[in-house]
């Protein structure tokens, strides 16, 4: 049999496993292993699965997940979060849907030291949908600006999907946090005018908030040092070379626990809990990557993504076309799956066409994970909106994907800016970095 319809029965059948519920780590190395058994062999195929399994988990450079796990695990543990949510309270609860745009900021604010979309969501709904429901905010705006601002964690570094791609790329892991700063920046302020937008056009969606003095204010600002702290700490070690990566995260992640027991807000318990947790997603994210190198060489074996590329290099159309087709694909696959687990799938096939077609592949990386992040608020799964729903099941999911779909015309715009002006994800990296 020809070796890419081999790849594209390969392709059907992870699909099949996915819809029958198997996990998307085990479904990548079943496909890859009966891949590479048919087109290799039998024993060459379960030499490149134990070679994959210990070469991932083996990993020095995948030692990076854990720890940058385990610095959210602990801030968030230590009350970090809290503080930053009441400091932005405090400066935005008077605006025009001030606790929803409060929840926005704190989300980017975490993000900047959670790395997940998840994560960040169940936090930051966990303190915001209470406040907001006290103040009598409407269902969809409260529970769509809880699940929107989640989708920052996986675009504000330190974001475990960067991580996860640069590894996948073999691209600088500190390049691309520097291009997804500004990114991210412009997409939350995208969300706050939107927000603004939506109750200045309807005020009865979100009561103003309380009159809080300026002295309360500058008071309230300390909640923000912490989270600044350790943003600046790891962002700061990588550029500076007093860090490589994996330090970077260990020094984030001591950073957070000094912060709690500074504050003697981290008890013994919540330390355990916090590792424990932080071994559970970094086990389930080393495993996801374990089965897309495998899932990969058995893409490269059957040669799909040159010749996907080559063919569409070769198309009599613009390259934007080609893009457009292939943000469409992230769109409806990011609706279908987690943005993690879709982007290690898909990227073997479609970052080699990126490239051929002449895209910068930090620009094109960062392109990719904000269409992608877009799928974790729109059906049919949304997982972010489902978290949110499960904070507050007395809102109906068709309420909650109302909410959050006056926030996808902010994905657009902020794609488009970027594709417009490329230079909002180059510029900070080439400035800083050269290039």
């Amino acid at each position: 049999m020809d070796p890419l319809i081999v790849a594209v029965v390969g392709l059907v059948l992870m699909s099949a496993l996915m819809l029958f519920g198997m996990p998307i780590a085990f479904t990548m190395l079943a496909a890859g292993l009966l891949g590479n058994a048919y087109l290799l062999s039998v024993p060459a195929a379960t030499h490149l699965l134990a070679t994959n399994v210990w070469e991932q988990f083996s990993s020095y450079g995948l030692s990076v997940i854990p720890l940058f796990v385990l610095m959210g695990q602990f801030a968030y543990r230590a009350g970090v979060t809290e503080r930053l949510y009441d400091a932005a309270y405090k400066w935005f609860g008077r605006m025009p849907g001030g606790l929803a745009c409060t929840t926005v900021v704190a989300s980017a604010g975490f993000s900047a030291i959670c790395g997940s979309n998840s994560a960040t969501t169940a936090t930051m709904g966990t303190i915001a949908l209470p406040e907001m429901r006290r103040y009598g905010y409407d269902p969809a705006l409260a529970t769509g600006a809880v699940a929107v601002g989640g989708t920052l964690g996986v675009v504000i570094p330190p974001s475990v999907v960067l991580i996860v791609i640069a590894v996948q790329t073999e691209q600088s892991l500190l390049r691309l946090f520097l291009a997804a700063i500004v990114p991210g920046l412009i997409l939350t302020a995208l969300f706050l005018l939107t927000i603004f937008g939506m109750c200045l056009r309807n005020p009865k969606l979100a009561p103003l908030g309380p009159v809080v003095g300026m002295k309360e204010k500058l008071v309230a600002l300390s909640g923000i040092i912490e989270a600044l702290i350790l943003f600046t700490l790891v962002i700061g070690g990588l550029y500076f070379g007093w860090f490589t990566p994996t330090e970077a995260g260990a020094a984030g992640a001591f950073g957070a626990l000094a912060i709690g027991m500074v504050r003697r807000s981290l008890s013994w318990r919540d330390t355990v809990k916090s590792i424990i947790e932080s071994v559970r997603i970094s086990a389930m994210v080393v495993l996801l990557i374990t089965g897309a190198v495998l899932f990969g060489r058995f893409l490269t074996v059957s040669r799909l993504p040159f010749e996907l590329a080559e063919w569409a290099a070769a198309l009599p159309v613009q390259p934007f076309v080609v893009l457009l087709v292939v943000l469409g694909i992230y769109i409806i696959g990011g609706a279908l799956m987690d943005a993690l687990g879709f982007l290690v799938v898909t990227i073997p096939i479609f970052f080699p066409l990126g490239v051929a077609l002449g895209y910068d592949p930090v620009w094109y990386t960062v392109v990719l994970t904000i269409i992608t992040t877009m799928g974790a608020i729109t059906p049919p799964v949304g997982v972010n909106v489902f978290i949110a729903h499960g904070l507050a099941p007395e809102v109906p999911i068709h309420t909650i994907f109302r909410g959050v779909t006056y926030f996808l015309l902010a994905f657009v715009a902020c794609v488009a800016l970027m594709w417009v002006y490329p230079a909002t994800v180059l510029a900070l990296p080439n400035w800083m970095l050269g290039g």
